[in-house]
């Protein structure tokens, strides 16, 4: 997987890459690699010099201005502790940290250089030694040294869950020389290994190690609002706590000429304003001011809801870019660590009484698809029945699995005539009625205890009861006791980490090369581990084991029937309620930008790669400010 520095992309930031199969045939051992791709060569091979879409004469300047719903009390992301401020992330350095490599923005399963100008790995992948470009810096000046490479591993490793379980198989970090770091694996034959290294966020040993203002030794196993010595092209230039944090562009970053920099973070000012209300976040929106780019998610909106004047009188752009790497399983995630929900044939009720076809034709006009698995939208999503590799590999578990997984199409059904819905209602009833549990009085309850079928689908999202409703109204018509619980997203987020929930809806990101953060989503480890996306709270020898299988995978072949026996097995255990996806981003911004001629496919509209048209902003300024 791979993830996104721009804090817009934040959801689906979060990621890792696989090496391309057979490389290492290709290349010596102990030769220095830059630029590499999983499937085949990059298409800047190893001579990258920008990437092909970017205006390398793109002026600086200027204000983007954001908005994030909710609220922060941390600069200090790597923990559980606290909910971190916009600009910061979990995995990998946001705004203010570089990392030793920068996974590419057009292509998949591709990084360039940043901290790191190289990297080997022998044969056997049982190791993976990163050379710094001696260019590197913090802001203070000083340089960026292996010390602080080998104490960021330690410390992320010791107390940042993300980080723990990405790195799982890494066992030691040591200088081996002034400019390089070798990591060395517990196992051998993992491709993905000597990758996804390149994600470390590299952190000041040096100011981490310091004291404060006051004297008082600086802790990173806790949250802060210190603001942090970083090394990338911003640094927090001023904040309120919870309400407002703004970044400014750092003069003299030492990596601004690097190919991966060259045309992109052009902004001189980074601002995020916080909301508790969406409402009030939209007003902000369409008056200007506060929010220069609005992504929008809802069908229904984008339909209806861009109508406002500034749009009307085009000083509103709405538009829409295609984005490769969108696709991902969104749904209502289970916690299977409550009873109610871990018997398979409840599971499988509840999956089929979500209404897709009506909500999409009567709140999204039609223009999302219905989720399939859990890697729509590509190659490595399964389809049909087990044949082939695939079903080599189901057959060692035949014995453990249902039936129907080998021999029926994993599909729910349709709500696509007046009928359907009382078959289906009579379909989940009979599920189950099978699980032990029966209709008295109205009310859904356990045929041994008369306990009552009850749970509630946890949100912080105050707009998202008008699509959450439907499937609330769908269940309560055979006697469920489902209910909406609304949080402020400090609390959902504390919730969630803990799993402190019966149903959440979940966003799972994929890439075309899963590898190691499958273990984050799946793993038995990962359930019991506190911060960890297993929301649904897998705990199935069997998945552990399709996990291991596509981290370890061959070649290309392997992966993909490895990873489409995943897919089948999460599919048929019902652990999510899948909800949508499409392969379209959806944004309107205030006409005060440059834009280059193309963006990238893979992720969408690269937002660090726009720049302010100062004369556009100056219009704007002066018809809204006299109030034309």
């Amino acid at each position: 997987m791979r993830f996104h520095r721009s804090g817009i992309w934040a959801a689906a930031a979060l990621a890792a890459s696989l090496f391309p199969m057979g490389l290492a045939t290709s290349q010596a051992a102990d030769e220095w690699r830059t630029t590499s791709s999983l499937i085949g060569e990059s298409k800047y091979g190893e001579n990258f010099q920008r990437y092909d879409y970017v205006n390398p004469d793109a002026p600086k300047g200027g204000t983007l201005n954001s908005t994030v719903l909710g609220t922060f009390d941390s600069f200090n992301p790597y923990i559980v502790q606290g909910s971190a401020a916009a600009g910061f992330a979990q995995l990998g350095g946001g705004l203010l940290y570089d990392t030793l490599m920068e996974q590419a923005t057009d292509e998949g399963s591709v990084s360039h250089p940043l901290i790191a100008d190289a990297y080997k790995y022998p044969d056997d992948y049982s190791s993976a030694t990163y050379r710094l470009d001696p260019r590197a810096r913090w802001h203070d000046g000083q340089p960026i040294t292996v010390d602080d490479v080998v104490w960021s591993f330690n410390v992320l490793k010791a107390h940042s869950p993300m980080y723990n379980r990405y790195f799982e198989n890494v066992t030691e970090a040591k200088a081996i020389s002034d400019r390089e770091v070798e990591f060395t694996f517990d196992q051998k034959g993992n491709r993905e290994l000597p990758k996804i290294i390149g994600d470390l966020a590299v952190l000041p040993k040096h100011w981490w190690e310091g004291t404060d203002a006051s004297g008082k030794k600086r802790d990173i196993t806790k949250s802060t609002l210190e603001i942090p010595l970083g090394s990338a092209a911003y640094k927090i230039k001023s904040f309120k706590p919870g309400s407002e944090i703004i970044w400014e562009r750092v003069p003299d970053y030492w990596a601004a000429k690097l190919p991966v920099k060259i045309g992109r973070e052009n902004w001189d000012t980074r601002r995020y304003t916080y909301f508790l209300d969406e409402n009030a976040e939209w007003l902000a929106f369409t008056k200007g001011g506060l929010q220069d780019i609005n992504t929008e998610n809802s069908g229904r909106d984008w339909k209806t809801k861009y109508d406002f004047p500034a749009l009307k009188a085009g000083d509103v752009i709405k538009t829409e870019f295609k984005a490769m790497s969108r696709a991902n399983m969104q749904g209502f995630a289970m916690n299977t660590r409550r009873p109610l929900f871990q018997d398979r044939r409840v599971r499988q009720a509840l999956s089929y009484l979500n209404d897709f076809d009506t909500i999409n034709r009567t709140q999204s006009f039609g223009l999302n698809t219905r989720i399939t698995s859990y890697f729509m939208g590509s190659d490595l999503a399964s389809s049909g029945v087990p044949q082939g590799k695939e079903l080599e590999i189901l057959n060692q578990y035949k014995d453990k699995l249902p039936p129907e997984l080998f021999t029926q199409e994993w599909k729910l059904p349709a709500f696509d005539t007046p009928q359907a819905e009382r078959k289906i209602l009579r379909q989940a009833v009979d599920l189950l009625a099978s699980a032990g549990w029966v209709i008295k009085g109205g009310k859904m309850v356990s045929a041994e205890s008369g306990a009552p079928f009850r749970f509630e689908i946890l949100d912080f999202r105050q707009g998202a009861e008008a699509t959450l409703m439907p499937y609330v109204t769908m269940l309560r018509k055979i006697g469920i006791d489902a209910s909406l619980r609304f949080v402020d997203q400090s609390q959902y987020v504390n919730r969630v980490n803990e799993f402190d929930f019966d149903m959440i809806t979940a966003a799972l990101p994929q890439s075309d090369s899963p590898g190691n953060e499958q273990r984050d989503y799946w793993s038995s480890r990962a359930a019991d581990a506190p911060g960890s996306r297993n929301y649904s709270g897998i705990k199935d020898p069997i998945v552990d084991a399709l996990v291991d299988r596509v981290i370890f995978a061959s070649d290309r072949d392997d992966l993909i029937a490895a990873t489409h026996a995943l897919d089948r097995v999460l599919l048929w255990n019902f652990y999510v309620v899948p909800q949508f996806t499409r392969p379209d981003v959806w944004l309107a911004y205030w006409n005060k930008f440059g834009i280059p001629d193309k963006q990238p496919t893979y992720i969408g509209p690269d937002l660090d790669s726009w720049w302010i048209d100062t004369e556009k902003e100056k219009a704007l300024a002066a018809k809204y400010k006299s109030g034309n």
